[in-house]
């Protein structure tokens, strides 16, 4: 059992799902207990501060929530009035979504304190690992979003 056990700690996929989700709990301390919104809620409510608006199928794209994540975050969120949703005049499938003031005031509220939670974690990172850990996402990233990968491998982690 300590071989397997060993074997599933040393295995790159398992330990950088663990890290970011370690980290996305932090992180959740911050909005979550002290303003009850979930990691998904979050995350709407943050790409919809960087937009006037955006298509659901758009909002899908950006984030790694699916479909039935997403409205039950975004109802919530209309529920709350930190956002609004409506049928596109364009597409009557899709949705488009857009922050109320309520939201954007919220998210003002929320961001620093999010933010310095993530740089309290980090900052107990030496300057090297921090640049490194940067160089190494983006560089994953962008190995993840080449054009060449056109294929995805369900059964690869």
């Amino acid at each position: 059992m300590t071989d397997a056990l060993s074997q599933i700690e040393a295995f790159f996929p398992y330990r950088f799902a663990v890290a970011a989700e370690r980290f996305s709990r932090n992180l959740m301390d911050v909005y979550g207990k002290s303003y009850g919104l979930s990691r998904e809620e979050w995350r709407l409510l943050f790409l919809l501060s960087q937009a006037d608006e955006i298509a659901s199928n758009e909002l899908v794209q950006r984030t790694t929530l699916d479909k039935v994540q997403l409205s039950r975050a975004a109802q919530k969120l209309v529920d709350k009035g930190l956002i609004t949703r409506e049928i596109s005049p364009l597409d009557r499938r899709v949705k488009v979504y857009k922050s109320t003031q309520k939201g954007r005031d919220l998210f003002q509220e929320i961001k620093p304190q999010v933010d310095a939670r993530a740089l309290e974690i980090l900052g107990a990172m030496d300057e090297t690992s921090r640049q490194s850990l940067q160089d190494g996402m983006n560089s994953l990233l962008k190995a993840l979003n080449a054009p060449e990968r056109l294929t995805e491998d369900p059964g690869a982690a």
